[in-house]
């Protein structure tokens, strides 16, 4: 959508407006100072006196923010999206909080060896019944490894595990029909005589509700439907799904690839940690491409390889300070450093193109950067203002991404312009990236 958008100005600039402007009277040419003559000016000075300290003041300020880019995360909730006063925000802590969480998580856990290997002997506070586990009998309990005397209570003793994880809310699996049984049966004992005969006299209702959830029709596999609260701020999806096979694998009898961990929570997790991998693709197909169109244009790799310096070193300085700020990368902030660098390069190539004009005229880098300032300077000003103070207006949302979406994108317009009008100069002229200046003439 943007690039329509972009490409329906681009024709509408070059037909209507001026059009347009055949039919404007002109006016008389005025020339007053200003605060846009006044950054300009200060820019030049910049330049000229002060080359070294302000390219120390750049450097220091790209190694900030390479460091703010190592603090980079992608740990965050998706509770902070919305500000505390929207109702949906409201909403999910009262549903975390009295309902026994939001997130949910799928535990499952399959029989070794696709359910050939049978179960140990039963455990305490379980009653075997010989006749119901013979191998010839009929009954789930005698082909299923998960639903019998001999397994239950292991599950059981996962459930509660589980459960007492701090960021775990409500967990439900077999175990919590076990329990319920019990309490109906008033009794602890439940034996494979009882199970068997209880699991074949459910009605498909009552089945798909009590066991079915849980586990699979030949009793091979078992699964926890575990809530997770989202509301909880020390929430570490990471560390939380390997505490959680932790817990799991433990168990003697439990290897790991017999576990699975899935739902929306771990989507959302490997979602989150697939954005670093999407912002380092983001980033280099980015200024790959822009690095081949200023060659193209300017007709010059060092040209190129200088004039995308300003550029980068926004996009360190804004990934640098949601780094220092704490911001963690979504799926809004992820695009912030790509498509402010694609607007700001435009600054990049007005300026380069006008300085490298300018020095055709006599060669001096001092005078040709001055007079681009004067000239091009304003426009490239303008321009950035207006971007960065439609991009301000998403600060009126109440989705949260799309506030850092807009502040953090008109960061990035001005740092590029900062750097347009200081280190891009600067370099051009102490590199001399448009060739030898004349020398300079005596007496």
């Amino acid at each position: 959508m943007m690039m329509i958008g972009i490409s329906v100005a681009f024709v509408l600039a070059f037909t209507l407006f001026p059009c347009a402007a055949l039919h404007l009277r002109p006016g008389k040419s005025r020339t007053r100072r200003d605060l846009v003559n006044t950054v300009t000016a200060l820019a030049v000075r910049l330049v000229r006196r002060h080359g070294t300290a302000t390219l120390g003041v750049f450097s220091a300020l790209t190694v900030l923010g390479l460091a703010g880019m190592s603090l980079l995360s992608v740990e965050n909730r998706f509770l902070d999206y919305f500000k505390e006063s929207t109702e949906i925000y409201q909403g999910m802590v009262l549903i975390d909080r009295k309902l026994g969480g939001t997130t949910p998580l799928d535990v499952i856990a399959d029989a070794p060896d696709g359910g050939k290997t049978r179960p140990s002997p039963p455990a305490a506070g379980f009653v075997e019944d010989p006749f119901a586990a013979e191998p010839g009998s009929n009954g789930i309990t005698a082909t299923s490894y998960w639903f019998n005397t001999a397994k239950l209570d292991q599950v059981d003793r996962l459930h509660t595990r589980l459960a007492e994880l701090p960021h775990t809310g409500k967990v439900l699996s077999i175990a919590t029909t076990i329990r319920l049984l019990r309490q109906l049966k008033d009794q602890d004992n439940v034996d494979n005589f009882f199970l068997s005969v209880l699991y074949e006299s459910l009605g498909g209702g009552l089945r798909n509700l009590l066991i079915a959830p849980y586990l699979s029709p030949d009793g091979n596999q078992f699964r926890f439907a575990v809530r997770i609260f989202e509301s909880d701020s020390t929430l570490d999806r990471d560390h939380l799904l390997a505490d959680i096979r932790r817990r799991l694998t433990e168990e003697p009898d439990i290897d790991p690839e017999q576990v699975h961990l899935t739902g929306m929570l771990v989507l959302y997790n490997d979602m989150l940690h697939s954005l670093f991998r999407s912002q380092i693709l983001t980033l280099g197909v980015v200024f790959a491409a822009i690095l081949l169109m200023f060659a193209v244009i300017f007709r010059s790799l060092r040209l190129a390889l200088v004039s995308i310096l300003p550029n980068l070193f926004a996009a360190i300085l804004v990934l640098g300070l949601m780094g220092w700020l704490g911001i963690s990368l979504d799926l809004m902030t992820i695009t912030i450093a790509a498509i402010s660098i694609g607007i700001a390069v435009d600054d990049t190539i007005h300026y380069v193109h006008r300085t490298r004009k300018e020095f055709r005229r006599e060669r001096d880098y001092a005078a040709a950067i001055a007079r681009s300032h004067a000239n091009i300077g304003r426009a490239l000003f303008y321009t950035t203002l207006t971007i960065t103070l439609g991009f301000s207006i998403l600060a009126l949302s109440s989705f949260v991404p799309t506030i850092y979406f807009g502040l953090l994108t008109g960061f990035a317009m001005l740092t590029a312009l900062v750097a347009d009008l200081t280190l891009l100069p600067l370099l051009l002229a102490r590199l001399q990236a448009f060739g030898k200046p004349a020398p300079a003439q005596t007496g």
